[in-house]
């Protein structure tokens, strides 16, 4: 009778769980029995490490196999564990030593012909067994170079099972992670394209200032899905925290680019109005892969012609909005991703969206108010900075003069307003105006004196402004004065922070 015993890691949504991935062979009617909650894919290994282990020249057991996972109560998902049992299986029959890969953790699938292919989830995978405190992992070629990003852990990788087997008989050396590409230039749109629009653009500003939501709208052509798309160009470069947890979710959807390495830009994602909530906020069968809400995490979601979206995807994010995270329940337990992201709406006025407005508009007043109904009050509460463009004029588009202001002057400005907040609610724990609670701001040190808010506590009293709404034109207005370089909000700023909330004077 053999054992042997490998290190792995599960994964159950963006949290890591080290696994130990046991093999017993005794002696009886050759047979392969995988325990540990083990999912469809996990079932499946058995025939895929057997035609792996002997594809690359080794000699498969022919006894009754026990393949455990711990702990047995975790449920255990997917194809990262083929390597592993394989090893376990090789070093239990007596083929490697009994302590093969003692203290190592070991990702990789396997395909029938012995090679190890990519996983998903390789970081936070890696991240997992580093916290456990094991500095030594093997994973696959291809997730090598975001494995490497894990400070303090030593990575090597596989190509196939053979260059596994000989490093642990022979001494082969294993590959090493490539050198991480250098960092490049931002790319993508800027500011510079948007043509007029000082309003859309100072709502810009003050959303990427301020972590704020944004709601933008105005008839077809005004600029609504530009000032959108570029709104990441002005937000500062993830810190090693954010990037991290925003790498390992792309690592988890299997949507990291080529080269791996922490993704430094904040992410953008614009799912089709067609999208469900699953694909919004998470789901599917077996194990609930992050959605659109999680993927946005520390950067922007942007639904278009949002109120063409289904009333539930939309009201599903109402929740992830004030918690930032998302918790996904399935009959197996659930998972939960986090999710705290720049919500941009965009719409048209009506359905026919005739790009001259009100002259030519088909729409009858009460299709023009259903129409926007379907955003509901619940969900545009949420949004702190609602404007109305206004199409541009000819004279805005055909300007040859100086050209208008790029994204990265705008940048430097969101980058100074950023850090002056940083410091201001260091000892909160916040990090951005949006995400300080109202109370905070409505008691000493930072309750602002009755004549500056005068105007918006009659608001309060007359029902025009909610008590959260009360509270997130405070914010707003905390995020203008930061932009112009004040300590505190005056009165300007709240009148502009009013406008901004209610798109009253647009």
């Amino acid at each position: 009778m053999g054992y042997a015993k490998i290190l792995s890691v599960g994964l159950a949504g963006v949290a890591g769980h080290l696994v130990e991935v046991e093999a017993d062979l005794a002696p009886g009617l050759p047979a392969v029995i995988i325990s540990g909650l083990p999912d469809t894919a996990l079932h499946e290994a058995r025939d895929r490490v057997r035609a792996a282990i002997v594809n690359s020249g080794q000699k498969w057991p022919n006894r009754r196999i026990t393949l455990n996972l711990l702990p047995a109560t975790l449920p255990k998902y997917g194809s990262a564990f083929d390597l592993a049992i394989a090893v376990a299986v090789l070093a239990g029959s007596g083929e490697l030593p009994p302590v093969a890969l003692d203290a190592t953790v070991v990702l990789g699938e396997l395909g029938l012909d012995g090679t190890v292919r990519p996983v998903r989830g390789t970081l936070p995978m890696v991240a997992a067994a580093a916290r456990a405190g094991h500095t030594r992992v093997v994973v696959p070629a291809g997730n090598a170079a975001e494995a490497a990003v894990i400070p303090g852990v030593r990575v090597r990788a596989v190509d196939t099972l053979h260059r596994l087997v000989a490093h642990v008989r022979d001494g082969t050396p294993l590959l090493t992670p490539p050198e991480p590409p250098p960092a490049g230039a931002p790319t993508g749109p800027d500011l510079t394209d948007v043509a007029g629009q000082p309003l859309g653009r100072r709502a810009l500003e003050v959303a990427a200032a301020g972590g704020h939501h944004l709601a933008l709208l105005g008839p077809p052509g005004a600029g609504k899905t530009m000032l959108a798309e570029r709104l990441p160009s002005i937000l500062p470069e993830l810190d090693d925290e954010a990037a991290l947890e925003v790498t390992a979710l792309h690592s988890i959807a299997g949507l990291l680019p080529p080269g791996g390495g922490l993704l430094r830009r904040p992410p953008f994602q614009a799912p089709h109005h067609t999208a469900t909530v699953p694909a919004l906020v998470g789901g599917g069968s077996g194990l609930a892969r992050p959605g659109a809400v999680s993927l946005a995490h520390r950067g922007v979601l942007f639904l278009d012609e949002a109120p063409e979206y289904s009333k539930g995807a939309l009201e599903a994010l109402r929740q992830p909005l004030e918690s930032g995270r998302v918790r996904v329940a399935r009959t197996r337990g659930a998972v939960e991703y986090p999710a705290r992201t720049q919500l941009v709406l965009a719409a048209n006025p009506c359905p026919c969206a005739k790009p001259s407005g009100d002259v030519d508009c088909e729409c009858p007043p009460q299709v023009r108010r259903r129409y926007l109904g379907r955003l509901s009050g619940p969900l545009l509460d949420r949004v702190d900075v609602q404007v109305s463009l206004m199409p541009v004029r000819a004279a805005e588009l055909l300007q040859t003069g100086a050209p208008h202001e790029s994204s990265a002057t705008v940048a430097g400005r969101v980058l100074a307003a950023r850090h002056a907040a940083a410091d201001r609610w260091r000892s909160t724990g916040h990090r951005v105006n949006a995400d300080v609670p109202g109370p905070h701001l409505r008691r000493p040190p930072w309750h602002l004196p009755g004549r500056v808010t005068r105007e918006l506590r009659r608001r309060l009293d007359n029902g025009a402004l909610s008590a959260r709404g009360y509270d997130r034109v405070l914010r707003i207005a905390w995020t203008v004065a930061d932009l112009d370089g004040r300590d505190r909000p005056d009165g300007d700023d709240i009148g502009e922070a009013i406008q901004l909330r209610t798109g009253e004077g647009t």
